[in-house]
């Protein structure tokens, strides 16, 4: 198993063996139960389905009820799907805890960021603006988008104004600097995106051992 659901708790600092103090963000992750197994035979592929944070079934429709139902654990509010490498192997009903993450040095975080609502092109694109002076009168306007002969059209993916954030996003190669399995958290150095509370996938790092 190389990754697991969790949720973002917020961040704190603590200090390493040296004294030096490091920013870290808390991570709750797990614990998760393995709510269905797809293999080769049945779908072509190795996989698990996890489940995360218990729910109350009767918010589920009848065919969900089932299916949590048929494997034996307790109605999830989260189902996400993990790849199997070769050679792993998980049962449905077992639960898998943070101690997956236990001698990781680096982990991949999968998160949706704060939504900022609709913004100009300032703020969301970091662009410079009309000058402030001799009549300017565009301060923050993105300025002339193209021509009326030719193309006579605005081309596609012009950085124009409109909604900012509320995109998923994986940050790379966080550094684990603590694992807590009895609490079920983890602690990464640095930040993690989207707000406290909200929805995370951590797995184990695909580009940095």
């Amino acid at each position: 198993m190389k990754a697991l659901i969790g949720r973002k708790v917020g961040m704190t600092r603590i200090y390493d063996e040296n004294g030096v103090q490091v920013p870290v963000t808390v991570l709750q992750v797990g614990p998760c139960a393995v709510v269905q197994r797809k293999t080769v035979a049945s779908d072509g592929y190795e996989a698990v389905q996890l489940g995360f944070e218990d729910q109350k079934p009767q918010r589920l429709a009848k065919a969900q009820q089932k299916h949590f139902e048929k494997a034996g654990v307790s109605a999830k509010r989260v189902l996400r799907e993990v790849r199997l490498d070769e050679g792993e192997d998980a049962k449905v009903g077992d639960t898998i805890t943070a101690s997956i993450f236990e001698g990781v040095a680096y982990v991949d975080v999968l998160a949706k960021t704060k939504g900022r609502g609709f913004q100009g092109v300032i703020r969301r694109f970091r662009m410079a603006g009309g000058r402030e002076t001799h009549g300017g009168a565009w301060t923050r306007r993105p300025g002339s988008i193209g021509n009326r002969e030719w193309p006579a059209r605005v081309f596609k993916n012009k950085r124009l104004p409109g909604q900012m954030g509320s995109a998923n996003v994986t940050t790379q190669n966080l550094r684990v600097v603590k694992v807590m399995p009895e609490d079920n958290a983890i602690l990464l150095a640095g930040a993690v995106p989207g707000p406290n509370g909200g929805l995370v996938m951590v797995r184990k790092a695909i580009k940095k051992a």
